[in-house]
């Protein structure tokens, strides 16, 4: 049974989706087999992997609000073992149109457990909100991914984000447990963001993740030519930050790493 994980913070701009993309890549490297659905309306992380939005016949508004099977919604990337639930503009709305769904808080999970066995990882996107879709995804997830960005407001909003995980598993989903939070954006050269480095692994000790990632030309340009880093360019400072981190995913997992990556 494959594990989900959920990435999410309110705050944009935070490297949420470059996280989604290339965490998710890189463990499909490294042999696992991966879904990556994306529930931000934006669909960045749907063109991030190759898939132009425009170009879908379903995406995860059917499966919200029309009910489609998920198998239905799923399709392949160019990266080895990596799949999509793709997402699209009609997103936008899904959340008004799910306030009188029965059990709307579940509605992702429902058809995220129909696929589950099928996957390693499970990784969900979410939109810079805490509104009822990202409800949804922490209520279908085992665990959540916090990026955070190595600036002055690192700090602003995390505390809110923290307390909606504990309330969702108060109420919601009893399992949900914290993965790790991730130091983004960073930029060793700023003594501001070895403070906020700092002080987050003094605050959260070992929630955070020792992978920290570096802010990199080739990380930011990826997306342009809808390509995880490590496909555009493997030797890159991102590609390598982010062949680390889907290690120390495996790690934390007790997961076994089937072929070997160069770092």
């Amino acid at each position: 049974m494959g594990k989900v994980i959920t990435i999410a913070n309110q705050k944009g701009g935070v490297g949420k989706t470059t996280t989604a993309i290339n965490l998710a890549a890189s463990l499909a490297i490294l042999e696992k087999k991966v879904l990556l659905i994306d529930c931000d309306p934006q669909a960045n992380a749907t063109s991030g992997v190759g898939i132009p939005p425009d170009s879908v016949d379903y995406s995860t508004y059917d499966c919200l609000v029309n009910d489609t099977n998920p198998n239905d919604c799923i399709i392949d990337t160019d990266t080895p073992n990596l799949d999509l639930i793709p997402s699209h503009i009609d997103l936008v709305g899904a959340e008004v149109e799910l306030i009188n769904t029965w059990q709307r808080e579940y509605v992702i999970k429902r058809f995220v457990d129909q696929v589950k066995d099928e996957y390693d990882y499970i990784f969900i996107d979410c939109l810079p909100s805490l509104g009822l879709i990202t409800v949804n995804a922490l209520t279908a997830a085992d665990s959540v991914i916090i990026p955070v960005q190595c600036e002055f407001f690192a700090l602003e909003g995390l505390g809110k984000l923290l307390n909606t995980v504990k309330l969702v598993k108060k109420q919601l989903n009893k399992d949900l447990q914290i993965e790790g939070i991730l130091l983004s954006m960073y930029d060793k050269r700023l003594r501001l963001a070895n403070e906020v480095v700092s002080e987050i692994q003094e605050h959260f000790s070992d929630q955070v993740f020792e992978t920290i990632i570096h802010r990199n030309a080739r990380l930011g340009e990826s997306p342009n030519f809808g390509k995880p880093v490590a496909l555009y360019d493997a030797t890159s400072k991102g590609a390598i930050n982010f062949f680390n981190l889907a290690k120390e995913v495996l790690i934390r997992n007790n997961d076994t790493i089937k072929r070997k990556q160069k770092a």
